[in-house]
């Protein structure tokens, strides 16, 4: 497997890997901030190509290192070995009419399951650690941390109905 990189003037960056079975991939990070990633099999001559946005290539990236275990739910566990086996899971979900309108302190998320909302994206927005005070909206996209039994807990208190 041989990965080559190769700065394009005026373009951008260009990453080639060529795979155990002579398939080539190449992605471009363009000055202008898309990405492309092109294929070509080895016995192929015409390439086929995607452009991606920034978050596209991330999300893309996370899924091919395996970080995300579930298609419709993003979810991710850490296993700490050196703390006692801990294990932290991270998760993500959308908020529905019934968390709408308060707060995290109004519904005392922590307090109730253990689960801690560290990330709130709400249209081209994303607010990192949102205070007690952050008001949920219909639509909201929240991470929330904890143990697996904390954010199953989680689920059953506020993401029915």
């Amino acid at each position: 497997m041989a990965l080559r990189s190769i700065n394009l003037p005026g373009i951008g960056t260009k990453y080639e890997l060529v795979t155990e079975k002579d398939d080539t991939i190449a992605i471009f990070f363009l000055k202008n901030g898309n990405i492309q990633m092109y294929t070509l099999p080895h016995d192929g001559h015409t390439p086929c190509v995607a452009e991606l946005t920034t978050a596209e290539a991330r999300r893309l990236g996370t899924i091919m290192t395996g970080a995300i275990m579930e298609a419709d739910k993003e979810s991710v566990e850490i296993a700490f070995s050196a703390l006692s086996d801990l294990r932290i899971s991270i998760h993500t979900y959308v908020i529905g009419t019934s968390m709408a309108g308060r707060c995290i302190e109004d519904h005392q998320i922590r307090a109730k399951t253990g689960v801690t909302i560290i990330a709130v994206s709400r249209g081209d927005t994303n607010i990192v650690n949102p205070p007690p005070s952050f008001m949920f909206q219909k639509g909201d996209a929240v991470v929330a941390i904890g143990e697996t039994e904390q954010l199953k807990t989680f689920e059953r208190e506020f993401m029915v109905g």
